[in-house]
């Protein structure tokens, strides 16, 4: 199988972002995360530890206005990095993935579908905490809704019930790692699991 990996770059006045992800772990390289933000870095780094990735990230922005730029554009360029990675087709992968993670008391159910449609339901409580770190937690949402839309993913998010912000933002993104790592298995046939017999995939 041909090594799956891709680096993208994004610049605008906004924020620029350099992103390097192997979509198989890496037996050489370390994840690597610089966003400016702790808590971002750490989420980063629970997404690559639960996915089986390597992930590299720097990344600057205006986080002197509001976070908010620096980690939707961070989801936007994981997601077109995972499209490159993948050859810029969705050919040969089981498609779908799900994954019930608990953590403490809290659950999050991800159910994602990489289908080249993109679709976002985010069945979250209201965050109680107007920070987790030095972020607004509410702005993960943002960054889920810029994976999907640089990867075309149709991604469900639903929390039962929780017991802090932290756990929620966490146990989600835990969730999410184990299930694209499902979806983006290969298949050993390298068929196109679809009954259409094609999945369009986002231009890379």
């Amino acid at each position: 199988m041909l090594a799956r990996t891709a680096t993208i770059e994004r610049v605008t006045k906004e924020t620029q972002i350099k992103l390097t992800l192997f979509v198989d772990k890496s037996p050489t390289e370390e994840n690597r995360l610089n966003t400016q933000s702790p808590f971002l870095n750490h989420m980063l780094n629970t997404l690559a530890t639960h996915g089986r990735f390597t992930l590299q990230v720097d990344a600057t922005g205006d986080v002197d206005v509001d976070p908010h730029h620096l980690i939707e554009d961070v989801g936007i360029v994981f997601g077109q990095a995972v499209v490159k990675a993948l050859g810029g087709s969705f050919k040969g992968i089981e498609r779908a993935g799900c994954f019930r993670f608990a953590m403490d008391g809290t659950l999050a159910d991800v159910a994602l579908d990489v289908c080249g449609r993109g679709n976002i339901v985010w069945n979250v409580p209201p965050f109680e905490s107007a920070f987790v770190g030095t972020v607004d937690p509410r702005l993960f949402r943002e960054f889920f809704k810029g994976v999907v839309d640089g990867l075309a993913l149709t991604m469900h998010v639903n929390v039962p019930y929780r017991d802090n912000d932290h756990h929620v933002v966490e146990a989600i993104f835990k969730a999410f790692a184990r299930a694209l790592n499902q979806a983006l298995t290969p298949l050993p046939d390298g068929e196109m699991m679809s009954t259409k017999g094609t999945l369009e995939a986002p231009k890379c």
